[in-house]
């Protein structure tokens, strides 16, 4: 059998390893360094904010970013069901109470819609959001045109999950440049990576200063150890940040060639009955992952069978994110639902997208696919 194909690896080159190789050997392998200063900086930068904290994860800076926030037991934080676990355990980690909103028929991101009808209603009932949380989806932002507004009307904070979408651009504006707060990931699979690894990004220094105390145990400025708040081991390592400024180096380059396989897989799909690329048109995404939809109205091809064809020829594949409210351990959370995201978790395939694939690799996942679709008749 051949070697796997897999979903989204790291993309790594000598670049990389000749940075974290100087890291290594410049002495500041302990947690803070000049590293991580520059890739701050150099991230800010590029978002176009005032400041940004390195992280242990996306996750972390979820957590972080929700206290900053203020958000407290008993509280409301309202975010998007189809996403990835994290997003709602940053939100109960804080203990308050994640309410879920579904999503766009196209686009899959929250439905700004429903998110005022939520906001509304939540107010009228005496228990008025915290805080809302949407989550950029495969690379493509939220709607921000439209949610801003909104949540300036019932005067609640946005804290935006950029976790997949850097490089992205909403309106021109860089993703991570939303809300009173963004968060990004740099997990292995994710558009650049850190290993494992994530940021907080505002313009708002009071903020920026809360989360690096909160994120550092919250030691007071004494020499001796003191503490008057509950802190958390979440800074990410110097090391770590001199990888993640060799990946921002070549960021642009692997988001282009991740847009290519998007425009190839489209070209694909279009002479395809009934399978469509997954969020509808792409000129601000990053193409972090390309998935299809299959509509099983008009095609006998099921996104559980793809799957399978694909793993028997050893390709990764994956579905969409299956819903919050789905999730077993969500059971019985509030959320204003109307069955958009499940039936995109039901019909939706991701597909290897991976900015180190090789042009070898992409035709054999075509091969594979136009062997399956074959069989279907298609």
């Amino acid at each position: 059998m051949s070697e796997r194909i897999f979903l989204s690896r790291p993309d790594i080159t000598e670049l990389e390893e000749q940075a974290v190789l100087a890291a290594v050997r410049s002495g500041w392998a302990a947690p803070a360094g000049p590293e991580i200063d520059a890739f701050e900086q150099e991230m800010a930068e590029r978002i176009g904010v005032s400041y940004a904290v390195a992280l242990s994860s996306g996750t972390a800076a979820l957590h972080l970013g929700l206290l900053t926030l203020g958000v407290k037991p008993g509280d409301i934080v309202v975010t998007s069901t189809m996403t990835f676990a994290a997003t709602a355990n940053a939100i109960t980690y804080t203990r308050a109470t994640p309410y879920f909103v579904d999503s766009d028929p196209v686009t899959g991101n929250m439905d700004p819609q429903l998110l005022h009808e939520a906001l509304s209603e939540l107010t009228e009932q005496g228990t008025p959001a915290a805080a809302v949380v949407p989550v950029d989806l495969l690379g493509k932002t939220a709607d921000y045109t439209q949610l801003e507004p909104i949540c300036e009307e019932f005067d609640v904070p946005i804290l935006a999950d950029a976790a997949e979408s850097l490089g992205a651009t909403h309106n021109g504006r860089p993703a991570g440049s939303f809300g009173k707060a963004a968060v990004l990931s740099f997990n292995g699979n994710k558009i650049m990576t850190t290993s494992g690894g994530g940021m907080l990004l505002t313009d708002e220094g009071d903020f920026a200063q809360h989360v690096r105390y909160l994120s550092t145990q919250a030691r007071q400025p004494v020499v001796h150890y003191e503490h008057t708040d509950i802190g958390y081991n979440y800074r990410m390592s110097n090391v770590l940040a001199a990888l993640g400024r060799a990946q921002l180096s070549r960021l642009d380059e692997m988001i282009e060639r991740r847009r290519c396989w998007r425009d190839r897989y489209r070209d694909f799909v279009a002479e395809i009955p009934g399978v469509d690329i997954f969020g509808g048109t792409d000129e601000e995404d990053n193409c972090w992952l390309t998935s299809i939809i299959i509509d099983p109205s008009t095609s006998n091809l099921s996104a559980d069978t793809l799957q399978a064809g694909l793993q028997d020829a050893n390709i990764e594949s994956r579905p969409l994110w299956k819903p919050m409210h789905l999730q077993p351990v969500f059971s019985g959370q509030p959320g204003k639902i109307t069955g958009a995201s499940q039936r995109q978790f039901e019909s939706g395939l991701t597909l290897p997208s991976g900015s180190e694939m090789s042009e070898s690799q992409f035709e054999l996942i075509t091969n594979a696919l136009s062997r399956i679709v074959e069989q279907f008749g298609l």
